[in-house]
């Protein structure tokens, strides 16, 4: 029965992951609400987002981070609560952590993570001080005692793939970070979402670390590239880093160049991803879990963006 989902209030909805996951709430049956700033948006590409929301039965509700009373009635309304808004909006979830406590009877509240583990990943700045944010936000969560699930999506596949991690898709050369052997994981937006809706009723992921990482989309950078040349066609010339220039890179590149390298770092030279071993005392595997999601692999995901 529908009725026996939770519902579902999605902060930051309009987003670039947020609209994945409103779309997976209201496919999944679970009464669904999207807390946006203006609900007659000028830009046309939001309103025609909204619009879709609508027409999937989304409720879409009028608030902001910055006003206190906006997000307590849109709290009250709802089961779950689950924040999507972007980096640079992180620590300002100390303002939803406010509100539900406030309201008192939310049953789980899943923060702005969809990343790294960024209580186990190396230092290396400026990411460190991006992620230290995160880490703020959820022992803040921790201390208030607030029912979690923090999800560990890993790579965005839409940020890493269809560029190869480059400024552009590679046309005849390819810079890879470090010696181009740690594994690294890649996640559809949509399977991000997918699983995530999943974890929000389910007892397994109380208070938990659900990390994403579907076995097919384990990939050192070596390998992607191998994958690509055959796609392509073309043998690329291959360009390789040490992690010492890499480091220096970061420290000379502008904002926001450098947490981008800094983020690549942890993940192509580091393995930040793909070398976490889940301790079932705090975390629990999406793949396992959640067999019947059938998510998009590395391999498909190429397809739909080489041309």
């Amino acid at each position: 029965m529908a009725g026996e989902k939770s519902r579902i209030l999605i902060i930051g909805g309009t987003g670039y992951l947020g609209k994945f996951v409103v779309g997976a709430s209201a496919r999944s049956g679970h009464p669904t609400f999207a807390l946006v700033r203006n609900t007659a948006p000028s830009d046309p590409a939001k309103a025609q987002l909204l619009e879709t929301f609508k027409n999937s039965g989304v409720t879409i509700l009028k608030g902001d981070l910055n006003d206190h009373g906006s997000l307590v009635e849109a709290i009250k309304q709802v089961d779950v609560v689950i924040s999507t808004v972007g980096p640079p909006q992180a620590i300002e979830q100390l303002k939803i952590i406010a509100a539900i406590k406030e309201v008192g009877t939310i049953k789980r509240f899943l923060p702005s993570e969809f990343g790294l583990d960024v209580d186990r990943i190396h230092k290396v700045e400026p990411a460190t001080s991006v992620f230290q944010l995160k880490a703020q936000i959820r022992r803040v969560i921790e201390a208030e005692g607030i029912p979690y699930t923090i999800v560990c999506s890993n790579c965005f596949a839409g940020y890493f793939l269809p560029t190869l991690a480059q400024p552009e898709p590679p046309k005849d050369k390819v810079v890879i970070l470090g010696d181009g052997n740690p594994k690294a994981i890649f996640v559809c937006e949509e399977d991000i979402a997918a699983y995530t809706i999943k974890a929000v009723d389910d007892p397994r992921t109380l208070n938990k670390i659900l990390y994403v990482q579907p076995p097919a989309n384990i990939y050192s950078f070596n390998e992607l590239v191998s994958l690509w040349e055959r796609k392509t066609g073309k043998t690329l010339e291959k360009i390789y880093l040490p992690e010492e220039e890499v480091l220096k890179k970061i420290q000379e590149s502008p904002f926001p160049f450098n947490i981008l390298l800094a983020v690549n770092y942890l993940v192509f030279v580091k393995g930040d991803t793909a070398n976490i071993e889940i301790e079932p005392s705090i975390g629990v595997d999406a793949s396992e879990l959640y067999p019947d999601v059938k998510y998009t692999s590395v391999q498909e995901y190429l397809n739909r963006v080489i041309q």
